[in-house]
Protein backbone atom coordinates (compact mmCIF):
# COMPACT_ATOMS: atom_id res chain seq x y z
CA UNK A 1 0.00 0.00 0.00
CA UNK A 2 1.34 3.48 -0.96
CA UNK A 3 2.30 5.56 1.91
CA UNK A 4 -0.49 8.44 1.38
CA UNK A 5 -3.05 5.49 1.28
CA UNK A 6 -1.46 4.60 4.98
CA UNK A 7 -1.48 7.80 6.39
CA UNK A 8 -5.50 8.19 5.27
CA UNK A 9 -6.55 4.80 6.95
CA UNK A 10 -4.88 5.70 10.11
CA UNK A 11 -5.83 9.26 10.45
CA UNK A 12 -9.42 7.61 10.13
CA UNK A 13 -8.70 4.86 12.25
CA UNK A 14 -7.06 7.40 15.23
CA UNK A 15 -9.91 10.10 14.87
CA UNK A 16 -12.69 7.57 15.20
CA UNK A 17 -10.26 6.55 18.36
CA UNK A 18 -10.79 10.55 19.52
CA UNK A 19 -7.58 11.28 18.99
CA UNK A 20 -6.65 15.41 18.35
CA UNK A 21 -5.22 15.97 14.95
CA UNK A 22 -4.97 12.82 13.85
CA UNK A 23 -3.67 13.43 10.38
CA UNK A 24 -0.53 15.18 12.06
CA UNK A 25 0.02 12.06 14.21
CA UNK A 26 -0.57 9.76 11.10
CA UNK A 27 2.18 11.43 9.36
CA UNK A 28 4.75 11.61 12.24
CA UNK A 29 4.36 7.70 12.49
CA UNK A 30 4.96 7.09 9.22
CA UNK A 31 8.27 9.59 9.14
CA UNK A 32 9.27 7.43 12.05
CA UNK A 33 8.90 4.28 10.44
CA UNK A 34 10.03 5.23 7.30
CA UNK A 35 13.37 6.50 8.63
CA UNK A 36 12.52 9.54 6.74
CA UNK A 37 12.31 13.60 8.48
CA UNK A 38 9.02 14.58 9.01
CA UNK A 39 9.00 17.60 6.81
CA UNK A 40 10.33 15.71 3.63
CA UNK A 41 7.46 12.82 4.66
CA UNK A 42 4.94 14.33 1.35
CA UNK A 43 8.06 12.95 -1.12
CA UNK A 44 7.36 9.72 -0.25
CA UNK A 45 3.84 9.43 0.14
CA UNK A 46 3.43 8.15 -3.34
CA UNK A 47 5.63 5.34 -3.12
CA UNK A 48 4.72 1.35 -1.63
CA UNK A 49 5.44 0.68 2.04
CA UNK A 50 7.34 -2.78 2.11
CA UNK A 51 5.49 -5.32 3.93
CA UNK A 52 7.14 -5.23 7.18
CA UNK A 53 7.38 -1.44 7.59
CA UNK A 54 3.79 -1.02 6.85
CA UNK A 55 2.83 -3.77 9.66
CA UNK A 56 5.06 -1.78 11.99
CA UNK A 57 3.41 1.55 11.21
CA UNK A 58 -0.12 -0.43 11.64
CA UNK A 59 1.11 -1.57 15.70
CA UNK A 60 1.93 1.93 16.38
CA UNK A 61 -1.12 3.52 15.24
CA UNK A 62 -2.87 0.64 16.70
CA UNK A 63 -0.95 2.11 19.89
CA UNK A 64 -1.95 5.80 19.46
CA UNK A 65 -5.48 4.89 19.09
CA UNK A 66 -5.18 3.88 23.14
CA UNK A 67 -4.03 7.27 23.74
CA UNK A 68 -0.39 6.70 24.31
CA UNK A 69 1.84 9.77 23.52
CA UNK A 70 3.48 10.06 19.96
CA UNK A 71 6.83 10.76 21.57
CA UNK A 72 6.14 7.28 23.69
CA UNK A 73 5.87 5.40 20.28
CA UNK A 74 8.63 7.29 18.30
CA UNK A 75 11.19 7.99 21.75
CA UNK A 76 11.80 11.44 20.55
CA UNK A 77 10.27 15.06 21.35
CA UNK A 78 10.95 18.24 19.69
CA UNK A 79 12.39 21.13 22.05
CA UNK A 80 13.14 24.80 21.22
CA UNK A 81 14.84 23.03 17.93
CA UNK A 82 16.55 20.11 19.34
CA UNK A 83 15.58 16.44 19.93
CA UNK A 84 15.50 14.99 23.39
CA UNK A 85 14.92 11.59 24.54
CA UNK A 86 11.66 10.84 25.85
CA UNK A 87 10.47 8.20 27.88
CA UNK A 88 7.74 7.27 30.67
CA UNK A 89 9.68 8.26 33.17
CA UNK A 90 9.68 12.23 32.02
CA UNK A 91 7.29 14.38 31.51
CA UNK A 92 6.64 15.39 27.67
CA UNK A 93 8.37 18.42 26.64
CA UNK A 94 5.70 20.78 25.57
CA UNK A 95 5.85 23.93 23.54
CA UNK A 96 4.67 26.44 26.24
CA UNK A 97 7.54 25.94 28.37
CA UNK A 98 9.84 27.41 25.85
CA UNK A 99 8.46 30.49 27.38
CA UNK A 100 10.49 29.43 30.10
CA UNK A 101 13.50 29.67 28.08
CA UNK A 102 12.73 32.50 26.46
CA UNK A 103 12.65 34.58 29.48
CA UNK A 104 15.47 33.04 30.75
CA UNK A 105 17.80 34.41 27.81
CA UNK A 106 16.57 37.84 27.89
CA UNK A 107 19.01 38.18 30.96
CA UNK A 108 22.33 37.31 31.97
CA UNK A 109 23.58 34.17 33.36
CA UNK A 110 26.55 31.60 34.24
CA UNK A 111 25.11 28.79 36.60
CA UNK A 112 21.65 27.36 36.36
CA UNK A 113 20.28 25.51 39.16
CA UNK A 114 16.94 23.09 37.40
CA UNK A 115 14.74 21.72 39.92
CA UNK A 116 12.93 18.37 39.22
CA UNK A 117 14.46 18.45 35.58
CA UNK A 118 12.91 15.23 34.12
CA UNK A 119 14.62 14.87 30.69
CA UNK A 120 16.67 17.71 31.20
CA UNK A 121 15.36 19.72 28.40
CA UNK A 122 15.39 22.74 30.23
CA UNK A 123 18.60 23.25 31.51
CA UNK A 124 20.38 21.52 28.56
CA UNK A 125 18.87 24.28 25.88
CA UNK A 126 19.59 26.61 28.24
CA UNK A 127 23.29 25.27 28.40
CA UNK A 128 23.40 24.68 24.67
CA UNK A 129 21.82 28.50 23.77
CA UNK A 130 24.82 30.27 26.26
CA UNK A 131 28.17 29.36 25.58
CA UNK A 132 30.42 28.88 28.32
CA UNK A 133 27.11 28.36 31.31
CA UNK A 134 27.15 25.36 33.31
CA UNK A 135 24.46 23.94 35.44
CA UNK A 136 22.65 21.34 37.56
CA UNK A 137 19.69 19.33 37.05
CA UNK A 138 18.24 17.94 40.60
CA UNK A 139 15.30 15.34 40.68
CA UNK A 140 13.50 12.88 42.86
CA UNK A 141 13.57 10.14 40.19
CA UNK A 142 16.20 8.34 39.66
CA UNK A 143 14.67 6.63 36.05
CA UNK A 144 14.11 10.67 35.13
CA UNK A 145 17.98 11.78 35.29
CA UNK A 146 18.86 8.12 33.03
CA UNK A 147 16.79 10.21 30.68
CA UNK A 148 18.59 13.46 31.46
CA UNK A 149 22.14 11.84 31.42
CA UNK A 150 21.17 10.31 27.86
CA UNK A 151 20.26 13.85 26.34
CA UNK A 152 22.83 15.71 27.65
CA UNK A 153 25.77 13.43 26.33
CA UNK A 154 23.61 13.38 23.20
CA UNK A 155 24.02 16.95 22.78
CA UNK A 156 27.46 17.27 23.94
CA UNK A 157 27.38 19.07 27.29
CA UNK A 158 28.65 16.46 29.55
CA UNK A 159 31.33 18.32 31.18
CA UNK A 160 28.90 21.59 31.78
CA UNK A 161 25.95 20.07 33.18
CA UNK A 162 25.79 17.22 36.23
CA UNK A 163 22.58 15.83 37.46
CA UNK A 164 21.97 15.30 41.35
CA UNK A 165 19.28 12.54 42.75
CA UNK A 166 17.14 14.32 45.83
CA UNK A 167 14.20 16.49 46.23
CA UNK A 168 14.50 20.35 45.26
CA UNK A 169 17.51 21.63 47.10
CA UNK A 170 18.29 18.57 49.34
CA UNK A 171 21.11 17.29 47.47
CA UNK A 172 22.61 21.19 48.24
CA UNK A 173 23.01 20.51 51.51
CA UNK A 174 26.36 21.49 52.85
CA UNK A 175 27.61 23.05 49.47
CA UNK A 176 28.75 26.57 49.56
CA UNK A 177 27.73 27.69 45.63
CA UNK A 178 25.32 29.81 44.67
CA UNK A 179 23.51 29.99 40.97
CA UNK A 180 22.53 33.32 39.42
CA UNK A 181 19.72 31.71 37.84
CA UNK A 182 16.92 28.80 39.31
CA UNK A 183 14.40 27.40 37.07
CA UNK A 184 11.57 24.74 37.27
CA UNK A 185 8.74 22.99 35.75
CA UNK A 186 7.33 21.54 39.11
CA UNK A 187 4.14 19.38 39.57
CA UNK A 188 1.45 22.39 39.46
CA UNK A 189 -1.92 20.07 38.71
CA UNK A 190 -4.20 19.54 41.44
CA UNK A 191 -5.32 16.85 42.66
CA UNK A 192 -9.34 17.94 41.41
CA UNK A 193 -8.19 19.10 38.74
CA UNK A 194 -6.32 15.53 37.09
CA UNK A 195 -9.36 13.47 36.12
CA UNK A 196 -10.02 16.54 33.64
CA UNK A 197 -6.18 16.22 32.02
CA UNK A 198 -6.01 14.12 28.43
CA UNK A 199 -5.26 10.40 28.50
CA UNK A 200 -2.34 11.34 26.92
CA UNK A 201 -1.03 13.31 29.75
CA UNK A 202 -3.48 11.68 33.01
CA UNK A 203 -2.17 7.96 32.07
CA UNK A 204 1.08 8.13 30.34
CA UNK A 205 3.12 10.69 31.90
CA UNK A 206 4.54 10.29 35.28
CA UNK A 207 2.31 10.84 37.99
CA UNK A 208 4.91 12.39 40.46
CA UNK A 209 5.97 14.78 37.95
CA UNK A 210 2.60 15.99 37.42
CA UNK A 211 0.46 16.56 40.84
CA UNK A 212 1.37 17.37 44.29
CA UNK A 213 -1.79 15.19 45.08
CA UNK A 214 -2.54 18.52 46.78
CA UNK A 215 -3.53 22.19 45.38
CA UNK A 216 -1.00 22.46 42.89
CA UNK A 217 1.10 25.03 45.08
CA UNK A 218 3.42 22.99 46.95
CA UNK A 219 5.97 22.88 45.06
CA UNK A 220 6.13 26.55 44.88
CA UNK A 221 6.12 27.47 48.46
CA UNK A 222 9.21 25.28 48.75
CA UNK A 223 11.05 26.62 45.42
CA UNK A 224 10.72 29.98 46.21
CA UNK A 225 11.29 30.09 50.17
CA UNK A 226 14.76 28.12 49.62
CA UNK A 227 15.43 29.86 46.44
CA UNK A 228 17.06 33.13 48.38
CA UNK A 229 19.52 30.88 49.90
CA UNK A 230 21.00 29.73 46.62
CA UNK A 231 20.81 32.95 44.54
CA UNK A 232 23.69 35.55 44.29
CA UNK A 233 23.13 38.70 45.25
CA UNK A 234 21.05 39.82 41.68
CA UNK A 235 19.91 36.56 40.85
CA UNK A 236 17.07 35.46 39.04
CA UNK A 237 14.07 32.65 39.43
CA UNK A 238 11.59 31.82 36.78
CA UNK A 239 9.03 28.91 37.49
CA UNK A 240 6.49 27.31 35.16
CA UNK A 241 3.05 27.49 36.34
CA UNK A 242 -0.83 26.68 35.41
CA UNK A 243 -2.61 29.20 34.19
CA UNK A 244 -4.61 30.70 37.00
CA UNK A 245 -1.54 30.05 39.47
CA UNK A 246 0.12 33.85 38.73
CA UNK A 247 -1.37 35.59 41.10
CA UNK A 248 -0.21 33.20 44.40
CA UNK A 249 3.07 32.23 43.25
CA UNK A 250 4.11 35.99 42.31
CA UNK A 251 2.52 36.69 46.04
CA UNK A 252 4.98 33.95 47.40
CA UNK A 253 8.24 35.56 45.87
CA UNK A 254 7.29 39.22 47.01
CA UNK A 255 7.19 37.88 50.63
CA UNK A 256 10.16 35.96 49.87
CA UNK A 257 12.17 38.99 49.22
CA UNK A 258 11.98 38.96 45.59
CA UNK A 259 11.63 42.27 43.72
CA UNK A 260 10.75 42.39 39.63
CA UNK A 261 7.86 39.64 39.84
CA UNK A 262 6.25 39.58 36.67
CA UNK A 263 3.82 37.10 34.97
CA UNK A 264 4.72 35.89 31.31
CA UNK A 265 1.92 34.56 29.65
CA UNK A 266 2.82 31.90 26.90
CA UNK A 267 2.02 32.92 23.26
CA UNK A 268 -1.63 31.60 23.53
CA UNK A 269 -1.86 34.26 26.26
CA UNK A 270 -1.85 31.99 29.09
CA UNK A 271 -0.35 32.74 32.34
CA UNK A 272 2.41 30.46 32.05
CA UNK A 273 5.73 32.02 33.79
CA UNK A 274 6.50 33.89 37.07
CA UNK A 275 9.63 35.47 37.46
CA UNK A 276 11.33 37.61 39.92
CA UNK A 277 14.90 38.69 41.12
CA UNK A 278 16.54 38.55 44.30
CA UNK A 279 18.72 41.43 45.84
CA UNK A 280 21.01 40.98 49.47
CA UNK A 281 19.52 43.42 52.12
Amino acid sequence: MRGAELCARATRQMTAAGVPDAGRDARRLLAHVLKVPAGRLTLFLPEDVAADLEGAFNVLVERRCERVPVSHLIGRRMFYGREFLVTPEVLDPRPETETLIEAALAGPFERVLDLGTGSGCILLTLLAERDGCVGLGVDLSPEALHVAFWNRNALGLDGRAAFEVGSWYDPLAGQSERYDLIVSNPPYIALNEMADLSPEVRDYEPRLALTDEADGLTAYRLIVAGAPAHLEDGGRILVEIGPTQGAAVSAMMVTSGFTQVSVIPDLDGRDRVVSGKIHAK
